[in-house]
């Protein structure tokens, strides 16, 4: 029984130190669709990215936190604002692998370090503003048109 817990401590032991803070480097770039501050025991800042492929939004959705031992109000300031705009950014995140296994830096393990707002028009023409659309083009649609009486 001891031979199995010093072997179950050491295999643990193992794991924790092998995890690596910085699994990762990247960054998305979309529309942050939701950004909030939740959590019962430890609150952090979360947020949900749409990512865009050639100015149309991807299946693919980029959930993501801001580091709760390293909050930059700057940082959590832009990405409130783009969340409210619907500005197209940027974000620079790192991945992080088994250091946060209680959860309490963030619910995720992606953490943004950087947003940058590439576009403050993206998807809201007027932005609150003007009333004038300026001619530019925000995003492309198709449309089919079949015969309803072909079979």
């Amino acid at each position: 029984m001891r031979k199995l817990l010093i072997g179950f401590t050491a295999l643990f032991t193992i794991c924790l130190t092998s995890c690596s803070e910085n699994y990762s480097n990247g960054e998305r770039i979309g529309v942050i669709t939701q950004f909030s501050n939740s959590g019962v025991m430890f609150k952090s800042h979360e947020g949900h990215l749409n990512v865009t492929q050639t100015g149309m939004n991807s299946s693919v959705p980029f959930d993501f936190s801001i580091n709760n031992d390293h909050e930059d109000e700057a940082l959590i300031k832009t990405i409130d604002s783009a969340a409210q705009y619907g500005w197209k950014v940027k974000l620079v995140y790192h991945e992080t692998f088994g250091k946060n296994l209680l959860s309490n830096r963030g619910d995720t393990d992606h953490f943004i370090t950087k947003c940058e707002v590439l576009e403050k028009n993206f998807g809201n023409a007027f932005n609150g503003k003007s009333n004038q659309v300026t001619g530019k083009v925000i995003d492309t649609i198709y449309v089919v048109i079949m015969n309803p009486n072909k079979k």
